[in-house]
């Protein structure tokens, strides 16, 4: 087994896939269809799964909803450990209940962004990363400082390991040259990646978890790559990753959510439309990820 890899004491490596929602037509979630999902990615090589995050449109479900889309994936899991919520919110304290919320349901982690309400100092950021700690998961903070205006900087993440306040790091700047300076500042901090796009570069650099999107429309074959990447085989992950990486890079694009969601209607998986104020793809956008499903499906990707 290499570095890479799931482990109960460490449930935040391994792929972990930031699950699309399903919705009805009437923009309802389909519960059955999300533990169904739930189900084939751990089923097809994946090791768990990540719901509330961005790519599981959190920001647009009820309090009632986001707590359910857990509980569902806890039980289609078959082991808490494997779900890893999304806890981002605007208060600390908001962050800190559905954190205790994932404890409750028996989650093994949770994914936790900084402070977004406004460009929070480094002293906020520590603030904030100790008061969702409290509740007692393993925390992997989550760098996205295109979206959050707040860059954990290697400086700031080894300050918050230092603190004992996170486990991890999803890093989805896409500047791999920070993995480097991540494990000299703090080299018991686990890098995850952050980005689809990225995924050899930061398997090389020692990466020992992937936070995906695209393995919601092609689970195996990801898997095959994420494993071939940790394990340093080029001959059989360059290929695979020349193959998906009109896909891939599609998941740091604005409308990855609508991206990876028709790409799931393409290949038979059930995305369904998304939340306003995303609206449907449209034009070259949805003609190129199209076409570029389709032609991973005729390589036999799956």
């Amino acid at each position: 087994m290499t570095a890479g890899h799931w482990t109960t004491d460490r449930p935040w490596r391994g792929i972990m896939v930031a699950t699309a929602l399903p919705l009805r037509e009437d923009l309802s979630i389909d519960y059955d269809a999300y533990a169904e999902h739930v189900s084939h990615l751990i089923g097809n090589g994946c090791d768990g799964v990540v719901p509330n995050g961005s790519l599981g449109e959190y920001q647009t479900l009820t309090d009632d909803e986001r707590a359910r889309v857990v509980r569902t994936a806890v039980e289609a899991a078959g082991d808490g450990a494997r779900v890893m919520p999304g806890v981002a919110a605007y208060g600390s304290a908001e962050s800190r209940r559905w954190a205790e919320h994932a404890a409750e349901a028996g989650c093994g982690s949770v994914l936790l962004l900084p402070p977004n309400t406004y460009r929070a100092d480094e002293q906020a950021v520590r603030s904030h990363y100790a008061e969702v700690a409290k509740a007692g998961l393993p925390v992997v903070a989550y760098n996205n400082p295109f979206d959050t205006r707040v860059d954990l900087t290697p400086d700031l993440l080894a300050g918050l390991h230092g603190d004992g306040t996170v486990v991890a790091v999803k890093e989805f700047t896409g500047d791999v040259r920070r993995a480097y300076e991540i494990a000299e500042l703090a080299p018991d901090l686990d890098l995850l990646i952050g980005a689809d796009d990225v995924l050899l570069e930061l398997a090389l650099a020692g990466a020992v978890g992937w936070i995906a999107g695209y393995p919601n429309a092609f689970p195996a074959t990801c898997a095959e790559l994420y494993d071939a990447a940790c394990a340093h085989d080029l001959e059989t992950a360059l290929p695979l990753y020349r193959s998906l990486h009109p896909l891939l890079r599609q998941d740091s694009k604005t409308e990855f959510v609508q991206s990876i969601k028709l790409s799931m209607d393409i290949v038979g998986r059930r995305g369904g439309p998304t939340r306003p104020p995303r609206s449907p793809l449209s034009g070259a956008t949805e003609a190129l990820v199209r076409s570029a499903t389709e032609k991973a499906m005729a390589a036999g990707h799956r």
